[in-house]
Order: structure tokens, then C-alpha cells, then sequence
């Protein structure tokens, strides 16, 4: 990410000048560390266990402490887990329109899940995921693993141009694309946004497979409401983390996509794993 730096200042700039729905407060990510926040759900002490969030500082119970544009949303009904009822009914329509889900209690079945849905060999990359450094499967891929991290090999490169190539090539076409989404409908669908388009690039079409873990915090009504919590919520709390990470003003969604079903050429493609807990933006 700092390699494109000076894109996402041009991109700022020229949000403010265009009054676009580039920097308003949006992006959520309950939950800091391995401990749970008040708007988690209670997990059982058998619960199997996770590595460590390494991130800390940028969850969202973090961020709402630090960053003082937050503060709005500290309590904010899209930081909380949803009830039963509304998980039974995305699960099923997530099914009915053709992704298979794996619906898990606690961010250690989350981990494990995961881990289990990678064969040994693959090529892995991942989406930058709060979701994903919760439950501690960021800095698992950091250790030695069976797989060929991509997302590795990406970083190494040095050079903004070649990274942005690399991004645009290995990227995409890993055997496996890890992310989280901004909002899960009650009807089924997926829906999430970036700045430079690799996410929504690989998620779209470039990956063999992709493993979306997603908070039942994200759920909600319909397409008109998930655009509703990524752009006036994701985006506030996304926004806080880029000021803390990479010291631009905010960040801005440029691509924004919402996926209504499997693909009708490859229905096994993308998997979703859904923790009945909060995480990520």
C-alpha cells in the first residue's frame, strides 16, 4: 500500500474538488486484538484458538479512540453482531444465489476454517482486511506456510511502478483471493469497495477462488443499504486508518461492486465464511 501513496493523495484531491462521494465517514472494523469489544458477542471459552492481531491499533475500537472524527460512530448499530433471525436469513439467500457458506461462532473457527479451505501448494493473496488480521490469518501467512504467498512477493518489490504491476498480474490470478466485504444483504449479496480497483479486480473475475470472511456486523437489508454502510460507515472508519497508517487526509472509494449471485460458469468460486462476531470495517 505505501506505493501508491501519491495516487491516493491525487485521487484526495481531486475528490475535494469534484464533490464526490469520495472521503464522508464511513468503514467499519469492530473489535480490537483477539479481545472481544462490548459489541462482540460472548464466545465460549472452548472456542479453538487463533494467532495473534498483530494490527491492533487499527481496529475499530482502536480507531474510535484515537481518531476524534470517529467519535460519532463509537456506538453505531454497525459495530454490533446481528440477531439470529437476520444471520438464518443471509446465510440462506447467501446459498440460494449460489456461494457456498460456512457459518462459524468464533474468529478461531474462522482461522481454522479458512486454513482448511486452502490446499497445500496454492498461490494466496490478500485483500488489505482488517477481518482478515482479527482473526489473526495475517500474521499466520507472515510464518511459514504450505502456500506461495503472493501478497509477499508483492511487497518485496520496492519500485511503485513494478509493485502496481505485480499487483495487476500475479495479484489477480492467485489459485486463492482472501478479502472481507464492507456488507452481506439479507437477500444474498456481497457488496465492497477500493481505491485502485486489485480488490475488486481479483474478486470480480482474476482469481481461481476467492474466501470472503465477513462479521455478521455487516449484514444488512438490501443493496440500497449496503451502499449506505460502506460509503457512510466503512469509508469513516477506512478513512481513520489510512491518517494513522499512511498520513493522507482519507481514503475514497473509486470502485464499488456488488456481486447478486455465484458465476453461472464457475458456481464453486468464491466461498464465504461467516463469523458470528464483529469484525473489520
Amino acid at each position: 500500500m505505501p506505493s501508491i501513496l501519491k495516487q491516493v493523495k491525487r485521487i484526495f484531491k481531486s475528490a475535494k474538488s469534484t464533490k464526490t462521494t469520495a472521503a464522508p465517514e464511513t468503514k467499519a472494523a469492530p473489535t480490537a486484538s483477539v479481545a472481544a469489544s462490548a459489541s462482540t458477542t460472548t464466545k465460549s471459552s472452548n472456542a479453538p484458538p487463533h494467532p495473534e492481531n498483530t494490527h491492533v491499533d487499527h481496529t475499530f475500537a482502536a480507531l474510535v479512540k484515537s481518531d476524534a472524527q470517529l467519535t460519532a460512530l463509537a456506538d453505531h448499530h454497525y459495530s454490533k453482531t446481528a440477531n439470529v433471525e437476520r444471520v438464518k436469513n443471509a446465510k440462506a439467500s447467501l446459498e440460494a444465489n449460489g456461494f457456498k457458506v460456512h457459518l462459524v461462532d468464533s474468529r478461531g473457527e474462522a482461522f481454522e476454517t479458512l486454513k482448511s479451505l486452502i490446499p497445500a501448494g496454492s498461490s494466496v493473496n490478500n485483500a488489505h482486511s482488517t477481518t482478515l488480521e482479527e482473526i489473526g490469518f495475517i500474521t499466520y501467512l507472515k510464518g511459514e506456510t504450505e502456500w506461495n504467498n503472493v501478497h509477499a512477493q508483492i511487497l518485496a518489490e520496492k519500485d511503485p511502478a513494478k509493485q502496481a504491476e505485480l499487483r495487476r498480474t500475479i495479484g489477480s490470478t492467485v489459485d486463492f483471493y482472501l478479502t472481507s466485504m464492507s456488507a452481506v444483504t439479507e437477500d444474498g449479496k456481497l457488496a465492497h469497495a477500493d481505491l485502485s480497483g486489485s480488490k475488486v479486480g481479483g474478486v470480480a473475475f482474476g482469481a481461481a477462488n476467492v474466501i470472503v470472511v465477513v462479521g455478521t456486523n455487516k449484514i444488512v437489508k438490501d443493496e440500497d443499504e449496503a451502499w449506505t454502510r460502506t460509503n457512510e460507515f466503512a469509508l469513516a472508519v477506512e478513512s481513520a486508518r489510512a491518517r494513522d497508517a499512511y498520513g493522507v487526509p482519507a481514503s475514497a472509494i473509486v470502485n464499488y461492486e456488488v456481486i447478486r449471485g455465484a458465476n453461472p460458469f464457475n458456481p464453486n468460486r468464491i466461498q464465504v465464511v461467516l463469523v458470528n462476531d464483529a469484525l473489520g470495517f
